[in-house]
Formats: structure tokens, sequence, C-alpha cells
């Protein structure tokens, strides 16, 4: 899902206020962490992502990564924060990607 420049910001104002729910460490990104990751995408569509700075992983590579594992979209990199968003796909959860489609 390719998102607008507006989509994009409205996103990163609601990712402003988030703690990073996942944290990269030195062990790298595995299929338990991508499974986590899409766990939680699926219930909560915006979240944020921080890769410590004891890990060999590149913010850039990491998205890369969970983009093409979980088909997610990656809203901003700031340094070693990923926002990342993908739409719920149970309709109870989806209040942000309603919001989205509305811009």
């Amino acid at each position: 899902m390719e998102l607008r420049g507006k989509q994009k910001r409205f996103l990163r104002s609601k990712a402003h206020h988030l703690q990073p729910i996942f944290q990269i460490g030195k062990n790298g990104i595995g299929d338990a962490m991508v499974a986590q990751i899409n766990e939680a995408l699926e219930k909560r569509e915006l979240i944020k992502v921080n890769l410590l700075q004891n890990t060999d992983e590149i913010a850039e590579e990491v998205a890369h990564v969970l983009e093409n594992k979980i088909d997610c979209t990656i809203v901003q990199i700031i340094g070693r924060v990923l926002v990342l968003y993908k739409p719920s796909t149970k309709e109870k959860y989806q209040k942000l990607s309603k919001e989205v489609a509305g811009i």
C-alpha cells in the first residue's frame, strides 16, 4: 500500500506521542520478532520500533526486510527509530485506517 504525502504526515503526527514497543538488539531481527511485529500491527495499525546501539542492523535495511516480510508501510525513519503502519484486517481494530482512507 502506497501512502500519499498527506496520509504520511497524518500518521507521523499520530506516531509522535507513541513509545517504541519493540527493540531490536544484538540478535538482530528474526522470524519470531517479525511475527510479533505483525501481530502488534494487526491490533494497533501504527507502531514504533527502536534499534538499540548494540545492534549491527541498519535502520533502512530493517525497514526493507519488514516491508517485504509483513507487507507494512514505513512511515518514517528517524535515526534508529522506525514508524510502521499496516491497516488491520479486522474491523474492530480499524480506527486509524478509516481516518487515513478519508484523507
